[in-house]
């Protein structure tokens, strides 16, 4: 009798235990169904409600001078310092949120510093100025226009200011950069993807100009408008050197944004590295430097964490409006400017002609899902250029490379 009462009394345990396991994984699955559902509206208000970031990374400030790689420095890591090309009869835009009050006499005190061409920089507002200083958008502006510069010291600099982060500025921003001259429109900022980001690419199919943006700075993952196929999509990368800029090394930076669109398909140049991307956009295309550790000294005397003058700053901001400054040498160097998807077309095909002389080949690294390996990858894409290979071979086509490629 004893035991049988201690078994009914075990049963009676075992099954409150089972209900009680039942309420909590009700609780929980409603909770996660919750939170399933707030994602998928926050991904389909997007359209209206989708706010940029600026992909920027400090490591450190000083008062006393420049702090961080020199544009000495990088021109001879990536062969700049051997290319005649300087940008000149060019037109870069930058695309930025809130732009700095200072830019003008942070340009000047930059070009000073490194002995560069005076700077030809216009400010414009298409939507109105900003009713506000962001410290975080002024020091990712001077870099934009600082590093564009200092690629292409003689090429003009139109820097377009967005009143706001939307999405309705940026590409009204964009649009008045496309309308007033640019060659090549660079993009330091992004956000995340959303289901209606397709009917924006008409705004980077612009004959004669190359729309270029960053891949992201938090890792694996996917940004927009880097994601789009006609934005040329940059990651980043560690470069070490030694004192004179000579290039030692270079490996994947783990915050280099990379991966697939969950919306974008695969366009025609990615369909050599369709074993890799899929059926979607893979990001990025190629690379630059881009981790604080080995950050560029950047000037910007509007406070930022109450910190001004000298900033050793990366983030794949930084290739941005670098590469920006290497596809006005690309035009310069031309009979014609290059359109976006053409001028991305035209890596890949040179990727898939004449890599090792062209590129350096990232081997090493990671943003988390994704490893930098030989070839291609979805953490630094084709790699880093070598410019003074690259630039002639990409002028010595004079014509689209891959001009009988389909778009798509």
């Amino acid at each position: 009798m004893v035991i049988k009462k201690r078994g009914a009394i075990m049963n009676k345990s075992l099954r409150t235990l089972l209900l009680l396991g039942l309420i909590f994984t009700t609780t929980l699955t409603s909770t996660n169904t919750l939170a399933k559902a707030s994602n998928t509206s926050t991904i389909t208000k997007t359209q209206t409600t989708w706010n940029a970031r600026p992909l920027i990374k400090v490591k450190r400030s000083s008062s006393l001078g420049p702090v961080g790689y020199t544009p000495s420095q990088i021109r001879n890591a990536y062969g700049l310092n051997q290319v005649s090309a300087n940008g000149k009869g060019q037109t870069i835009a930058i695309v930025d949120s809130y732009g700095s009050p200072t830019i003008q006499n942070d340009l000047t005190t930059f070009s000073n510093q490194f002995g560069l061409f005076k700077a030809n920089l216009t400010v414009a507002y298409p939507t109105g100025k900003p009713s506000k200083t962001d410290g975080g958008w002024a020091l990712e502006t001077a870099m934009d226009v600082e590093w564009a510069h200092a690629i292409a010291p003689n090429a003009n600099i139109l820097l377009c200011v967005a009143k706001s982060t939307s999405t309705n500025d940026l590409v009204a921003a964009i649009d008045y950069a496309s309308a007033h001259g640019a060659q090549v429109v660079s993009n330091s900022w992004g956000g995340n993807e959303f289901s209606g980001e397709s009917s924006y690419d008409s705004h980077f199919q612009h004959s004669g100009i190359v729309y270029v943006a960053s891949a992201g700075d938090n890792g694996s993952g996917v940004e927009w408008p880097a994601v789009s196929p006609d934005v040329l999509s940059v990651g980043g990368t560690t470069l070490n050197i030694d004192s004179q800029g000579t290039y030692q090394s270079e490996s994947g930076w783990s915050g280099s944004g990379g991966g697939t669109s969950d919306y974008e398909l695969t366009p025609s140049y990615q369909n050599s590295v369709a074993s890799i991307v899929g059926d979607y956009r893979g990001n990025p295309d190629i690379s630059w430097d881009a981790d604080p550790n080995t950050g560029v000294a950047v000037c910007s005397t509007t406070k930022y964490n109450n910190e001004s003058g000298w900033f050793q700053v990366g983030g794949t901001s930084l290739g941005s409006p670098s590469w920006a400054g290497l596809i006005a040498l690309f035009d310069q160097s031309r009979s014609s400017a290059l359109s976006s998807f053409d001028a991305i077309s035209n890596l890949y095909s040179v990727a898939n002609s004449a890599y090792s002389t062209e590129y350096n080949d990232i081997t090493t690294g990671s943003n988390g899902d994704f490893d930098a390996q030989p070839g291609y990858d979805l953490v630094t894409g084709i790699g880093t250029p070598k410019a003074n290979a690259l630039v002639p071979y990409i002028t010595k086509s004079n014509s689209k490379i891959n001009k009988e490629v389909e778009r798509k």
